[in-house]
């Protein structure tokens, strides 16, 4: 391929050997490594590194009560509370799977990820069972919930009786940790796998830039857990780094504001529309937190809100670009280089990028600089494929 020497864009050699990694460790290592520092402000509680791995272990442990083991895959219909990563990480550090359900979906679309998925178990929290429940009878997977009380079985009421396991069980670097689903704009959902080393990778890269993550950061987490950008970007990283995260169930721009002055938080991850509505909350009277620095992706920022938030916040606005089947961070605005409103800054490091003639579905060909084509990206963060969908995975991997 011109201008990308070695394998086409996305080629991903066999692995050999007998390494191992478990996305697991994002919050293990840092469990080790700060035991006392409060890792999660949610649910009205605070729990520090040492007490939320724990609690990862014991899900971990009663995971297996129920039959699930490394290599299930495990579908998670959780909102934003301290729930998520608890079970997120006990069955990661099980060797399960992960397949995070988008908390809004219906009925009918959870069966059909349940389905395609090939999920072992559906865990379940109280106020998504009125979807989530039917969803899980028609595809004929087994239902385990949290947050319901009289309902059986209860995965935090078994966690809370388990010894935890020991340490989490060992993968390769090229085993399956989740499995996110797209938007299904232009079809069927399809199912990107993202292997551990995938997850890992993106996670200990960006934490070091673009993101800049430190263990006095204090990190709002307001985007769902359930999308890329906030699991890996703000949970993933912020856990990794030994920050403070502090979970809101569903974003209010004035209950934002004041959370995050509250919390003293450092650190803001959104969308545009968050920084259109955090700004009008601003002007009706909210009160502005003294944030260090703020990340936007999903979509374009207008130029005018990303110069007005930086004015009244008083801090940088960091733009990038990502995707699902990326890990999902390609490229940022990277601290010490300068910022160019309206754009996404340069690949985060690892990554290759370039423009390509779109249409070529056998071949890159790379086009030269100032003209208009596709964006063809290389590096770690490149999914493993789609499953089950090997026409797709060849037709996005070449």
């Amino acid at each position: 391929m011109p201008g990308l020497p070695g394998p086409p864009c996305g080629g991903r050699p066999a692995m050999t050997g007998g390494a191992t990694l478990s996305a697991a460790h994002v919050l293990g290592e840092s469990a080790r490594q700060w035991p006392g520092a409060v890792a999660l402000v949610a649910d009205g509680t605070r729990l520090t590194y040492g007490a939320l791995w724990q609690d990862a272990l014991r899900h971990a442990a009663a995971l297996r009560g129920q039959g699930v083991g490394p290599g299930d895959r495990l579908a998670l219909l959780l909102s934003n509370t301290a729930r998520f990563p608890k079970a997120y990480y006990g069955a990661l550090a099980l060797g399960a799977t992960v397949v995070p359900v988008n908390a809004l979906l219906r009925t009918a679309e959870i069966t059909y990820i349940l389905r395609h998925s090939g999920a072992r178990a559906l865990l379940c929290e109280g106020s998504l069972l009125p979807e989530g429940e039917p969803a899980a009878r028609a595809a004929g997977v087994p239902l385990l919930t949290v947050a319901a009380p009289g309902r059986s079985p209860s995965l935090d009421e078994l966690a809370a009786r388990c010894p935890p396991l020991d340490t989490a069980v060992p993968r390769a670097p090229d085993d399956i940790a989740v499995v996110l689903y797209t938007s299904g704009t232009t079809g069927r959902p399809k199912g990107v796998m993202i292997s551990h080393l995938n997850l890992m990778m993106n996670i200990d890269t960006t934490m070091l830039a673009p993101f800049a993550m430190r263990p006095d950061d204090v990190v709002l987490g307001c985007l769902p857990l359930f999308h890329t950008f906030g699991q890996v970007c703000v949970m993933g990283t912020g856990l990794r780094a030994g920050a403070r995260l502090v979970l809101m169930p569903r974003f209010d721009a004035h209950a934002a504001l004041d959370l995050m002055t509250a919390e003293r938080c450092t650190v803001l991850m959104g969308v545009p529309t968050m920084y259109v509505a955090l700004l009008q909350a601003v002007r009706d009277g909210g009160r502005r937190p003294a944030l260090d620095r703020a990340y936007c992706g999903g979509s374009a920022l207008p130029a005018r809100v990303l110069e007005d938030f930086e004015a009244v916040f008083g801090c940088p606005v960091h733009e990038g670009y990502g995707l699902t089947e990326a890990s999902p961070c390609v490229a940022y605005n990277l601290p010490g280089r300068p910022r160019v409103p309206g754009t996404v800054g340069h690949p985060i490091r690892g990554v290759e990028v370039r423009i390509a003639r779109p249409g070529t579905a056998e071949r890159i060909e790379v086009l030269a600089a100032g003209e208009t084509g596709e964006i063809v990206v290389r590096g770690h963060n490149v999914m493993a494929g789609y499953l089950d969908d090997p026409a797709a995975t060849r037709a996005a991997v070449v």
